[in-house]
């Protein structure tokens, strides 16, 4: 079972999408648990301040070390009492870019997994010298807290554990999983306000299908992604697949991102 604790000031913002769709899908059938904590429960005051203002000055307020490594502690003795094992995880600016390879590390992972999700400004310096979290990325923005990250490597993870999708095949075809982005899709009716399904997913010839999605997703990585062709070796047929694309003229500047295509 994939295990993970959520370390947050607003658990409002992470349980209720725990509760919806594949997500609890995989909690019902075992396959994942996620326990969402209040670091206000490890306050000590009567009015649960668990942030204050920063030393030096500067805008917004820290949240507070001693409510964190109070939960910190709990969290040592209950796995110490159960022999497992905790992989500290903190979103951060900071951190290692979290891309697929990262989610399928996560998926296999046997540990306890404890994300802390920070918020406002941050979190007080000493957190960081007393735990030494593995600090992750999301990506080059800032949000207002860690609670959007954590779901995201929750998701990304779970979704990758065998028989928490329905079709295992989704995790081998999907963006990312082969280095390359996800061929086009498409869905009954056959014609939706003039736009047509393309024939060849009408056919019923298999190769002539699996060619074309191959096809397809080498022409999406070029235009969008072409630093993931960059950083491949392409095989053969993908090679001689994206000769096919550059005589047929798809030989304009790839889309860069934050561009409107």
């Amino acid at each position: 079972m994939l295990r993970f604790d959520v370390l947050t000031l607003f658990p409002e913002m992470v349980a209720p999408v725990l509760a919806q769709s594949i997500l609890k899908r995989a909690q019902e059938k075992g396959l994942l648990s996620v326990q969402v904590r209040n670091l206000r429960d490890f306050t000590t005051d009567r009015h649960k301040v668990a942030d204050d203002i920063p030393y030096g000055g500067g805008a917004g307020m820290l949240m507070k070390a001693e409510p964190i490594l109070r939960a910190v502690d709990a969290l040592r003795e209950e796995a110490q009492s159960s022999g497992e094992e905790i992989r500290w995880l903190f979103p951060s600016p900071h951190g290692c870019p979290f891309t697929q390879d990262y989610a399928q590390q996560l998926a296999r992972e046997r540990r306890r997994m404890v994300i802390l999700c920070g918020h406002y400004e941050g979190v007080d310096e000493r957190v960081r010298m007393a735990l030494s979290p593995e600090e992750v990325s999301v990506g080059d923005y800032v949000l207002t807290g860690g609670e959007l990250p954590a779901l995201v490597l929750i998701d990304a993870s779970a979704r990758l554990v065998p028989g928490v999708l329905g079709d295992p095949e989704s995790v081998v075809e999907e963006s990312f999983s082969n280095s390359l982005l996800e061929y086009p899709h498409y869905t009954r009716p056959a014609v939706v306000r003039g736009m047509g399904v393309p024939e060849v997913l009408l056919s019923g010839h298999h190769e002539a299908i699996r060619l074309w999605r191959r096809k397809q997703a080498l022409r999406s990585t070029y235009l969008r992604r072409p630093d993931l062709l960059r950083d491949r070796v392409l095989t053969s047929e993908d090679q001689r697949l994206l000769n096919e694309l550059m005589s047929e003229g798809v030989s304009t500047m790839p889309m860069r991102c934050g561009e409107e295509g």
